[in-house]
């Protein structure tokens, strides 16, 4: 089992933090809370998200110039077909929520 280094956002925490996880559709699925569905942001990164979340009716998260995003979040890097090492540490995560206004 190969784990990566993500960012993991709840809706409680204003920045998130990060953490290694198993790189098992499984444990994303645990993490978000239910299928997940994935929204480039960069690139080389991506929210991974639930995808059912608006209609469930999680709470807000944050959000970006094109779109809100609600329950836990996890920002992950992409290498071809695979999740991988988010490319970005947390002072750069941060000043990305703070460019979208949160």
């Amino acid at each position: 089992m190969r784990e990566i280094k993500v960012i993991i956002k709840r809706p409680d925490e204003a920045y998130g933090h990060v953490e290694y996880i198993a790189n098992e559709l499984e444990d994303l699925q645990k993490i978000v809370g239910g299928y997940i569905e994935t929204v480039s942001l960069l690139s080389n990164m991506v929210l991974i998200v639930n995808e059912e979340g608006k209609l469930m009716g999680l709470p807000y998260n944050f959000g970006t110039h094109d779109d809100i995003f609600v329950g836990t979040v996890i920002v992950a890097g992409i290498k071809e077909d695979e999740f991988a090492d988010v490319p970005i540490d947390l002072s750069q995560w941060k000043r990305m929520l703070l460019a979208w206004g949160n």
